[in-house]
């Protein structure tokens, strides 16, 4: 019996067995790998630094969608905050770069551009080691072996795809991480989440003057700068995935992370838009939220805010018919995030559903897709048969339905979870194994309630547990069409899917 983790010693460098390693901080093991360089402290250093040639470890309290340049051009990530599932490590597992997370030994000074971390200053530039594997943060270099993919792994793989019953899609937004997800195996992408898409330089100015805009009429002005760029990211991941499904989650963010944080990029966005900065200051204070995760954002955002999926929606149709046009096989599914009901997914279906037959109308053609939903709320398992009337498909968000299920911060949850699972009050980490009696229980509701409707509904999860065995086992189990993991992840979950159904036989 082959341990699907152990793919991760095929797929990701790791630390020489026998090499001296000076541990001065232990983290969460968020993505596996070992990986070695100078610390530094921002995105743009990182990015600067690599360019030069040199391998740089990113060190943040917690990472946001704005460090991804910096994340990209870093060996690995190291964060003092967060946990398994916290903006570090999902996009680290995506990108195949370890990472530590939630290092709560770490004391991070910008300022001074230095770490604190048992009695020792590291400054920018010192090396340091992690082993994402572990969790470990070590002085100095270790050195690392290499990862070697011979022909044995094709044939374990080969293997694994007669055996299972489950499909494997991968989490997926940039071409890179698509064509990974494809070379792995991958069936489709079962998670693309948009918004990773607006934090490119040029665009973020374009997405802060939409949402500071006084107006609807300033918003869709907006919008219309950002539709060719939206609409050139999908066209090329239906080209790299063309004949295979591609999962597109509408825009599911709360707006605050997207919003200007410093002076300077305060008068970046009033000199581009014209508008006094404080009168921008005065609109960010009015979408400032209390509990963000909570508030404005997800299907809610598409409700009171109806040109933002609009403008998501026409870019989705205009790329898939592109694609269509050159003869590829396109199979655009379009998400909404965050439903709790019935009637917000109806009025948002309705809005995709007008801009398709806009779209198919001015360009005389037209193509099949699917309208379907996250379910990641419990009142949206709950009443999931009178939701399924509205979706083709589900599509289990494990990370926030745990959230909402436990009463957890997937971000600050990381400071006591440890002593949870050692005292035994959980089994493993909810954000890691799914919790199978509170969160599993939702999920297997929602499956009967739901295909109780529509017998032929589409059932798949999108959450980080997509690459945990055991969750995988439960998914099997609970008879899931498919499960979505990181694209690194995606030969483990092909493995665990086999063992999965072989014990279910």
């Amino acid at each position: 019996r082959i341990d699907p983790q152990a793919l991760d010693q095929l797929l990701h460098p790791t630390l020489d067995p026998k090499a001296e390693r000076k541990v001065v901080a232990k983290g969460l093991p968020a993505s596996p790998g070992a990986a070695c360089g100078k610390a530094v402290f921002d995105a743009d250093t990182a990015e600067k630094m690599a360019a030069g040639g040199e391998k740089v470890i990113l060190v943040r309290v917690e990472t946001s969608p704005e460090d991804i340049h910096g994340m990209h051009a870093a060996q690995g990530i190291l964060t003092a905050r967060g946990g398994m599932t916290s903006h570090a490590a999902v996009v680290a597992r995506g990108m195949g770069r370890p990472c530590v997370s939630g290092a709560g030994a770490i004391s991070i000074d910008y300022r001074a551009r230095l770490m604190r971390v048992g009695g020792r200053e590291v400054g920018e530039g010192s090396v340091i080691t992690l082993d994402g594997s572990t969790g470990e943060v070590m002085l100095g270099e270790v050195p690392t072996v290499q990862p070697e993919l011979v022909g044995d792994f094709g044939t374990l793989m080969g293997w694994a795809d007669k055996q299972r019953r489950l499909g494997v899609r991968a989490n997926a937004e940039t071409p890179l991480d698509c064509r990974t997800a494809r070379e792995f195996g991958a069936e489709g992408i079962g998670l693309c989440r948009t918004e990773h898409m607006f934090f490119d330089a040029e665009r973020i100015a374009n997405v802060r003057q939409m949402i500071l805009a006084e107006d609807e009429a300033g918003r869709r002005r907006a919008l219309d700068k950002l539709l060719p760029a939206q609409r050139g990211d999908f066209e090329e991941i239906f080209r790299i995935m063309a004949g295979l499904p591609v999962t597109i989650r509408l825009l599911d963010p709360p707006l605050h992370e997207f919003l200007p944080h410093s002076e300077e990029e305060f008068a970046e966005v009033a000199e581009a838009s014209g508008v006094a900065v404080e009168t921008l200051r005065r609109r960010a204070g009015e979408l400032a939220e209390a509990n963000p995760m909570l508030g404005h954002r997800g299907c809610r955002l598409g409700i009171t805010w109806p040109e933002i999926y609009e403008m998501q929606a026409r870019a989705i149709f205009e790329a898939a018919l592109a694609v269509a046009a050159d003869g590829e096989a396109p199979i655009p599914e379009v998400m909404v995030p965050l439903v709790a009901t019935k009637a917000e997914l109806k009025i948002i279906r309705e809005l995709i559903d007008r801009i398709a037959k806009t779209v198919f109308e001015e360009q005389g053609k037209a193509l099949d897709y699917l309208v379907g939903t996250m379910i990641e709320l419990p009142r949206a398992a709950l009443r999931a048969g009178e939701i399924a009337e509205e979706a083709e498909f589900f599509s289990f968000g494990t990370n926030d339905l745990t959230q909402t299920a436990l009463g957890l911060s997937r971000d600050d949850a990381g400071k006591f979870l440890p002593f949870y699972v050692e005292k035994g009050i959980f089994p493993r980490d909810p954000f890691v194994s799914i919790d199978v009696d509170g969160v599993g229980e939702l999920i297997r509701l929602a499956a009967e309630r739901g295909r109780a409707v529509k017998p032929k509904l589409k059932l798949g999860i999108c959450g980080e547990h997509g690459g945990d065995p055991s969750s995988i086992a439960f998914c099997e189990a609970t008879g899931l069409d498919y499960v979505s993991a990181s694209p690194y992840r995606v030969p483990i979950a092909r493995l665990a899917a086999a063992q999965a159904a072989l014990r279910n036989d």
